[in-house]
């Protein structure tokens, strides 16, 4: 089939070049051009596993073309999907200015009947509103699919490859035969609904999913105050079929791009509509504090923390991608700054220039290629991202350059037991402390 994607950032370009893998001939747009023009180059202006060979073996195939002309984006185009940004607004709302100038742009320019899909997170009753504006550029017919992706960072073209449902969200059978037609080779749950329960599906999925989150770590709170376990606790509940083992690692909450600004959105959807979302807002206020113990954990070891200085190994908000947006580690960085702290900080792949130019960085930061190198003269070590090359280090060498032999594990990667063997003042998110 001939797609185009409009826009070029983690949902776009997944969506891209796993279609043109999957054999269909894709075409790539963007308004920026020096994206595009790295695309073409065989370069992915962000990380994410697997997508860069993607781009380079399927541009070479001739089954993929990055552009910023609008009218070869959409010339003999079959579906174009939309996947540009949706970032939040002060407001908490969701941001749809991109989505309204695509739409726009969209009608202004198709020739011949298109199925529009909206891969974007967008509020409910987005789909219409995209009808509405296009409707006002052309008179060519063409049909509206929520279609909501639900790709994680750091493994995002195996979701996209192998997921566990794809949801259809349409009200016109012609439309909904052509993306069936798209997706008839997968093997997941295909749910055929309408736009307005395809869009509200994506947000319910991701709000459980941070309600999850937040709910372990208040339990491993708790667990800390009784001299309970949250390891063999979040286990056991895992064993629960009702309950599943995924979103059960406790340690200082949730971030990203999607979850911080998807569960504010749905609140405030919720409040658009009457009705006050208290478990969302009680989830927002959980992750947040989360933070916070943190701090409070650092200060009982250390005392005073003006002046000192302290390193965090792991700024990205996971493992496996460079993405920084509402990282926990930021957060972090951000209040010791506040009680005046000098950061050392390192991380395999962030981009640096990004964390140098955060609004949230105001203090003094420090930022190494070498994780070791970021020890020097610090008085604790914070693991804030949880990378595998961390879950193993030289235990020995990083005693031998901390001031102070203290470790703060905001992810749990360590053994509190081998915490203890190796003399570490070592403390952890709902473990004992060492």
């Amino acid at each position: 089939m001939n797609i185009s994607v409009f826009g070029t950032g983690y949902v776009g370009l997944v969506t891209g070049v796993c279609l043109a893998n999957l054999g269909h001939n894709v075409v790539c747009y963007d308004i920026d051009k020096n994206k595009i023009k790295l695309l073409n180059c065989g370069k992915v202006p962000f990380f994410e596993p697997q997508v860069e060979k993607l781009v380079i073996e399927n541009s070479q195939e001739g089954k993929i073309n990055f552009t910023t002309d609008i009218k070869i984006a959409t010339e003999n185009c079959e579906i174009i999907f939309i996947a540009v940004g949706t970032p939040q607004k002060e407001s908490g709302k969701a941001d749809l200015s991109y989505v309204k100038k695509v739409a726009e742009q969209i009608g202004k320019n198709i020739s011949a009947y298109t199925v529009i899909v909206n891969k974007s997170t967008v509020p409910i009753g987005t789909g219409n509103l995209v009808r509405d504006i296009i409707q006002n550029e052309c008179d060519v017919e063409f049909d509206i699919i929520s279609n909501p992706e639900f790709l994680r960072e750091g493994s995002a073209v195996d979701d996209f490859l192998n997921p566990e449902r794809i949801i259809i969200g349409s009200d016109s059978q012609r439309a909904n035969f052509i993306i069936n037609k798209l997706y008839k080779d997968f093997s997941c749950p295909i749910i055929n609904t309408d736009i307005e329960t395809a869009e509200m599906i994506k947000y319910a999925s991701n709000a459980f999913l941070a309600t999850k989150i937040s709910f372990v770590n208040e339990i491993a709170n708790i667990c800390e105050k009784v001299g309970a376990n949250i390891d063999d606790v979040s286990y056991a509940m895992g064993l629960d079929s009702r309950i599943g083992n995924k979103f059960l690692n406790a340690g200082i909450g949730y971030g990203g791009s999607c979850f911080p600004k998807d569960i504010k959105a749905l609140s405030n959807i919720a409040l658009s509509h009457d009705y006050d979302f208290e478990l969302l807002k009680s989830v927002i206020k959980v992750n947040t504090n989360q933070r916070l113990f943190l701090i409070n954990k650092i200060k009982k070891l250390i005392g005073n923390l003006e002046g000192k200085k302290i390193c965090v190994w792991g700024i990205a908000f996971k493992p496996n991608t460079d993405d920084i947006r509402e990282s926990a580690a930021i957060d972090i960085m951000s209040l010791l700054h506040n009680e005046n702290v000098i950061v050392n900080a390192y991380d395999p792949q962030v981009n640096y220039d990004y964390v140098r130019n955060h609004k949230k960085i105001t203090g003094k930061i420090n930022l190494y290629s070498d994780k070791y190198d970021a020890l020097e003269n610090c008085d604790a070590l914070i693991i804030a991202t949880e990378w595998e090359e961390l879950r193993k280090p030289d235990f020995d060498k990083i005693d031998e350059i901390l001031i102070n032999p203290i470790i703060v594990d905001g992810r749990n990667i360590y053994s509190p037991v081998e915490m203890k063997k190796l003399g570490f003042k070592y403390v952890s998110v709902g473990r004992k402390e060492i």
